[in-house]
């Protein structure tokens, strides 16, 4: 391989670099190099990472290499590197959890991570997260305009993967803090369902809500990282046994008949930038008779207000300690604090009940879709580095802990990225990922070849 392929390994998706890495067409030494000297550039402006040691990362490639060379079984993600939020812990360098109460502090591996190292990936370090990956943004810039935010709280693996520092990245979601930084940054965000995920050794901000998902440049990166990452643990009671859910063999199918689309606006919708909005206007044309306008029930509209419920008591039981004794943290954690303990529990639990109910109702949607499709923003990332953006467009599938991938397909008045979101039924991750291709496709002009030659990046 010449200097120059050498140099760009970084460009490429991980379903690119995995049989290279088996084969030993490159090393990983040679792709860990790679997206070092892209962090070496860029990292001074974008400010994706909370730890970062290069030589540490070489020392980890090196190893691998030397696996690979004495003829060991290699795993689906051998040499890749992939970068993790800090929040989630790691026994070899500091997880921080964007809280100067946690600085330096180190935990042993979070299950995720061991699921990682087991399938030979390379940790190659921790992106910024919001503090208590809550709302005061962390100090990482939106790769496409740095004047502007790439969201929160899983900043700094959003912005990673769109600066092309690393092929993979992980982050979680409360509200919307993986489809909405993936949508600003014009990368592929993927929020599992619900209970596919073990999240033990992961900062507890609000364990009804949490979840786990991945940022990556193509769909079925997406599907190929979050294999290795769903499964339970036997400590998260969220996750049950079950069968592997297959998601890279699934989303590689052809989708067996033409997909039908719901359009849900979300709350507010009709408020949101001109461009935005003409923007899914044109796509809605574009779609046909492939998509329809739902609105649903009023109902949902308790949906916010619920979420706020459930989010409020849960975070002032697991993070309400940051606070005590005066330490420092900031005036919107410490105000959702005190609203969470203000709420009484027969409102807590009144709340949770509506998780059961509004999913329900969302079934009868499924039931004639293949999938809904919605904003993932309310348009381009604001240009404001003060803000993180407005989550409601995320809300309600959070809420419901369906899966949900937004896909970087539209571009806003500024040029910067806004993301469709598609949402799935309930244990249909893998389907989800499927039609998320087939949109992809369809609107590059590449549906009618199939799938059988492999990924198109999204």
């Amino acid at each position: 391989m010449t200097k120059k392929k050498t140099q760009d390994l970084h460009l490429l998706t991980a379903r690119e670099l995995v049989p290279a890495l088996a084969e030993g067409a490159i090393s990983a030494v040679d792709l860990a190099s790679a997206c070092l000297q892209r962090v070496a550039e860029r990292e001074p402006i974008v400010q994706a990472f909370e730890t970062l040691d290069p030589d540490y990362v070489l020392e980890q490639a090196a190893l691998l290499d030397d696996w690979r060379l004495k003829g060991r079984l290699l795993g689906p993600l051998h040499g890749i590197p992939v970068a993790l939020k800090d929040i989630i812990d790691t026994g070899d360098m500091p997880t921080q959890n964007g809280l100067v109460q946690d600085a330096g502090r180190r935990a042993r591996d979070a299950s995720i991570v061991e699921k990682l190292r087991a399938a030979g990936a390379l940790i190659f370090g921790k992106t910024t997260t919001t503090e208590a990956a809550y709302y005061q943004p962390a100090k990482t810039r939106n790769p496409h305009n740095v004047a502007h935010t790439p969201g929160g709280s899983s900043a700094g693996s959003a912005a990673a993967i769109a600066d092309f520092m690393v092929p993979l990245a992980v982050g979680t979601q409360t509200n919307g803090s993986i489809i909405r930084p993936a949508s600003f940054c014009g990368v592929v965000g993927f929020k599992p369902g619900f209970g596919q995920i073990a999240r033990t050794g992961i900062l507890k901000a609000a364990p009804s809500l949490d979840q786990v998902g991945t940022f990556t440049r193509s769909v079925f990166d997406a599907a190929l990282l979050a294999d290795v990452l769903c499964g339970h643990d036997g400590v998260d009671e969220s996750v049950v046994p079950m069968p592997a859910p297959q998601l890279a063999r699934i989303a590689a199918e052809k989708v067996p008949v033409r997909p039908v689309f719901a359009f849900v606006a979300p709350p507010g919708w009709n408020d949101a930038p001109p461009d935005a909005r003409a923007a899914f206007a044109e796509l809605c044309d574009i779609l046909g008779d492939q998509i329809d306008v739902v609105e649903l029930p009023a109902i949902f509209d308790e949906c916010l207000k619920m979420q706020q419920v459930v989010m409020a008591v849960e975070m002032s039981r697991h993070l309400g300690h940051y606070g005590e004794g005066g330490a420092p943290i900031s005036e919107h954690l410490r105000k959702i604090i005190a609203d969470g303990r203000a709420i009484s529990a027969h409102d807590y639990l009144a709340a949770r009940d509506w998780q059961g109910v509004l999913r329900s109702g969302l079934d009868q949607v499924f039931s004639r879709y293949n999938a809904i499709l919605t904003p993932a923003t309310y348009g381009e990332a604001p240009a404001s580095l003060a803000q993180t953006g407005d989550p409601r467009a995320c809300t309600l599938w959070s809420f419901t802990g369906l899966p949900a991938v937004t896909l970087p397909l539209l571009v806003g008045a500024s040029a910067l990225p806004i993301g469709v979101q598609l949402v799935g039924e309930k244990n249909k991750d893998g389907h989800l990922l499927r039609t998320a291709n087939w949109l992809v496709d369809s609107l590059n002009g590449t549906e009618s070849q199939g799938r059988a030659e492999g990924e198109r990046d999204a």
